[in-house]
């Protein structure tokens, strides 16, 4: 429903998620385990469950999401922010086709969908504030008195587009350009078929369009080291499923507990999921060019869109007193 939502300290942007739908949509299925799916659920994360409904036979709705699943300043950093503005950007959708998935209607030989109208009545942005202690509070003014600029870290997430793609079996996808900062961490590839903007087909869902093989380049840096050798049409995507499942390990440092199985991975959400935390200290003198290649079995079907998330890291500096706010870069 929304186009871009933006997190600003005292008017400064420190965060941004552009496309939030499929931002999230990519992040949370990496994220997400089993044991979260009712708390989930009360966000409107139905998960693969096509028949459960977040409204009531009149239509009515009542979520609660937290901004940890939207934003990743939200989720990794946990320490209190003192003497600044906060402001939440939201920035509605033209349209919201993608945001429902439509039943049809009628008869199997005249099937008819069904219009429809999203209407937010109140958005509420609920936000913890924190208490000291007195002995604690005279410590926090004391540093706060020396106004020393007070660095927050944390990982950002951005994704990247590409509309159409060519009718061949091998394309190179020249992403960004990242500054040393902001190398990328986590790359996470995507398609979609005729899918965006349309009332027959479900949105959440993305296609593997026969995929045989990514390299992700940091500059002369490839990953993965080896080749995929994929061929879904034979059941052969173990690896695939495997880099998937392995992404909690790396990225939160705990135990890894898959939202899909892997029947549900390859059938809804077959994404590539490329590590690439651990870099070579050469890519640290320079700018990061971030490239794409990937070979298919066959075309790449008609109407085809291409989605890149990058997960980085991302440090900004704010001084509590003069309200100075500033991203290293």
């Amino acid at each position: 429903m929304f186009e871009e939502i933006r997190y600003e300290l005292n008017a400064i942007e420190i965060d941004k998620s552009k496309n939030v739908g499929l931002t999230s949509l990519i992040k949370n299925w990496l994220s997400l385990n089993p044991s979260q799916s009712l708390v989930v659920e009360n966000a409107g994360w139905l998960g693969t469950d096509d028949a459960k409904n977040i409204t009531n036979n009149d239509g009515y709705f009542d979520i609660n999401i937290p901004l940890s699943m939207i934003l990743g300043f939200a989720e990794d950093y946990r320490k209190i922010v003192v003497n600044v503005k906060h402001e939440l950007i939201i920035t509605r959708s033209r349209s919201d086709l993608n945001a429902v998935n439509i039943t049809p209607q009628g008869t199997p030989q005249a099937p008819t969908n069904e219009d429809f109208k999203i209407k937010l009545t109140r958005i509420e942005w609920l936000m913890p504030y924190v208490v000291v202690a007195d002995i604690q509070k005279i410590k926090l003014l004391n540093y706060i008195g020396k106004d020393k600029p007070v660095t927050m870290s944390f990982r950002s997430w951005e994704l990247y587009e590409y509309p159409e793609l060519p009718p061949t079996s091998r394309h190179v996808w020249t992403v960004k350009t990242s500054n040393q900062l902001e190398k990328p961490r986590f790359v996470i590839l995507a398609f979609q078929t005729n899918r965006k903007d349309q009332k027959n087909t479900n949105a959440s869902h993305f296609d593997h369009c026969n995929l045989t093989n990514v390299k992700l380049y940091l500059n002369s840096q490839y990953y993965p080291y080896g080749n995929l050798n994929l061929n879904i049409n034979q059941n052969q995507y173990a690896m695939l499923y495997d880099m998937y499942a392995n992404f909690q390990s790396s990225y939160y440092n705990k135990d890894a507990e898959p939202m899909l199985n892997k029947l549900d991975f390859i059938s809804r959400v077959p994404l590539v999921v490329i590590d690439c935390s651990k870099q070579n200290e050469s890519l640290k003198s320079a700018p990061v060019d971030v490239r794409l290649e990937f070979e298919l079995r066959e075309n790449i079907p008609a109407k085809t869109a291409a989605y890149c998330l990058i997960l980085h890291d991302r440090i900004v500096q704010y001084n509590p007193v003069s309200g100075d706010i500033k991203k290293l870069v």
